[in-house]
Protein backbone atom coordinates (compact mmCIF):
# COMPACT_ATOMS: atom_id res chain seq x y z
CA UNK A 1 0.00 0.00 0.00
CA UNK A 2 2.91 1.92 0.87
CA UNK A 3 4.04 1.78 -2.89
CA UNK A 4 0.82 2.69 -4.40
CA UNK A 5 0.75 5.90 -2.08
CA UNK A 6 4.31 6.63 -3.47
CA UNK A 7 3.37 6.30 -7.19
CA UNK A 8 -0.06 8.66 -6.77
CA UNK A 9 2.22 10.71 -4.51
CA UNK A 10 4.27 11.09 -7.42
CA UNK A 11 1.24 11.27 -10.37
CA UNK A 12 -0.45 14.33 -8.80
CA UNK A 13 2.81 16.06 -8.11
CA UNK A 14 4.05 15.76 -11.87
CA UNK A 15 0.71 16.65 -12.94
CA UNK A 16 1.00 20.08 -11.05
CA UNK A 17 4.57 20.91 -11.73
CA UNK A 18 3.72 20.34 -15.01
CA UNK A 19 0.59 22.42 -15.23
CA UNK A 20 1.99 25.22 -13.46
CA UNK A 21 3.86 27.09 -15.87
CA UNK A 22 0.83 26.69 -18.53
CA UNK A 23 -2.13 27.93 -15.90
CA UNK A 24 0.21 31.08 -15.47
CA UNK A 25 -0.20 32.19 -18.92
CA UNK A 26 -3.62 33.18 -17.64
CA UNK A 27 -3.57 33.08 -14.18
CA UNK A 28 -0.42 34.07 -11.92
CA UNK A 29 -1.55 33.22 -8.55
CA UNK A 30 -3.13 30.32 -9.86
CA UNK A 31 -0.31 29.10 -11.46
CA UNK A 32 1.70 29.30 -8.13
CA UNK A 33 -0.67 27.71 -6.40
CA UNK A 34 -0.16 24.78 -8.77
CA UNK A 35 3.43 24.88 -8.54
CA UNK A 36 3.35 24.85 -4.80
CA UNK A 37 0.94 22.17 -4.52
CA UNK A 38 3.54 20.00 -6.65
CA UNK A 39 6.20 20.76 -4.56
CA UNK A 40 4.20 20.39 -1.26
CA UNK A 41 3.61 16.66 -2.51
CA UNK A 42 7.27 16.14 -3.44
CA UNK A 43 7.67 17.44 0.13
CA UNK A 44 5.57 15.09 1.68
CA UNK A 45 7.83 12.14 -0.65
CA UNK A 46 10.57 13.58 0.70
CA UNK A 47 9.28 13.31 4.09
CA UNK A 48 8.07 9.98 4.15
CA UNK A 49 11.22 8.43 2.46
CA UNK A 50 12.77 10.21 5.59
CA UNK A 51 13.66 8.89 9.14
CA UNK A 52 11.60 11.97 10.50
CA UNK A 53 8.52 10.13 9.52
CA UNK A 54 5.73 9.42 11.95
CA UNK A 55 2.68 6.85 11.64
CA UNK A 56 0.76 10.79 12.64
CA UNK A 57 1.87 12.00 9.37
CA UNK A 58 -0.45 9.50 7.43
CA UNK A 59 -3.05 11.79 8.67
CA UNK A 60 -1.66 14.74 7.30
CA UNK A 61 -1.35 13.39 4.09
CA UNK A 62 -4.68 12.54 3.80
CA UNK A 63 -5.99 16.06 4.48
CA UNK A 64 -3.53 17.26 2.20
CA UNK A 65 -4.82 15.23 -0.53
CA UNK A 66 -8.45 15.88 0.11
CA UNK A 67 -7.96 19.46 0.45
CA UNK A 68 -6.12 19.72 -3.02
CA UNK A 69 -9.01 17.38 -4.36
CA UNK A 70 -11.66 20.16 -2.81
CA UNK A 71 -9.58 22.78 -3.96
CA UNK A 72 -10.12 22.12 -7.98
CA UNK A 73 -13.76 22.74 -6.92
CA UNK A 74 -13.64 25.63 -5.00
CA UNK A 75 -11.76 27.16 -8.22
CA UNK A 76 -13.66 25.27 -11.04
CA UNK A 77 -17.07 25.29 -9.47
CA UNK A 78 -19.19 22.22 -7.50
CA UNK A 79 -20.18 20.19 -10.35
CA UNK A 80 -18.89 18.21 -12.58
CA UNK A 81 -17.81 20.65 -15.07
CA UNK A 82 -14.41 20.89 -13.44
CA UNK A 83 -13.55 18.18 -14.85
CA UNK A 84 -13.67 19.69 -18.33
CA UNK A 85 -11.38 22.48 -20.12
CA UNK A 86 -13.13 24.09 -23.10
CA UNK A 87 -16.14 21.76 -23.16
CA UNK A 88 -13.45 18.66 -23.38
CA UNK A 89 -12.83 16.30 -20.23
CA UNK A 90 -9.40 17.02 -19.14
CA UNK A 91 -7.50 13.61 -18.63
CA UNK A 92 -4.95 15.37 -16.25
CA UNK A 93 -7.70 17.06 -14.13
CA UNK A 94 -9.27 13.71 -14.07
CA UNK A 95 -5.86 11.70 -13.42
CA UNK A 96 -4.84 13.92 -10.54
CA UNK A 97 -7.98 13.91 -8.44
CA UNK A 98 -7.82 10.07 -9.06
CA UNK A 99 -4.26 10.07 -7.86
CA UNK A 100 -4.95 12.38 -4.86
CA UNK A 101 -8.14 10.20 -3.47
CA UNK A 102 -5.75 7.04 -4.02
CA UNK A 103 -3.17 8.99 -1.97
CA UNK A 104 -5.78 9.98 0.63
CA UNK A 105 -7.42 6.31 0.91
CA UNK A 106 -3.90 4.42 0.94
CA UNK A 107 -2.34 6.86 3.95
CA UNK A 108 -5.86 6.26 5.79
CA UNK A 109 -5.43 3.06 5.60
CA UNK A 110 -1.45 2.60 6.61
CA UNK A 111 -2.04 4.85 9.39
CA UNK A 112 -4.59 3.09 11.00
CA UNK A 113 -2.53 -0.59 10.56
CA UNK A 114 -0.04 1.60 11.73
CA UNK A 115 -1.03 3.15 14.65
CA UNK A 116 -0.84 0.63 17.74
Amino acid sequence: MGYLAIVATLTTAGIHLLLGPRVMGFSQTLGTLFILNGLGFLGGFLLYSSRYWRPELYLVAAGYAIVTILALFVFQGFSLDAFYMQGNLNPLAVAAKVAEATLALCAIYLYRTSAP
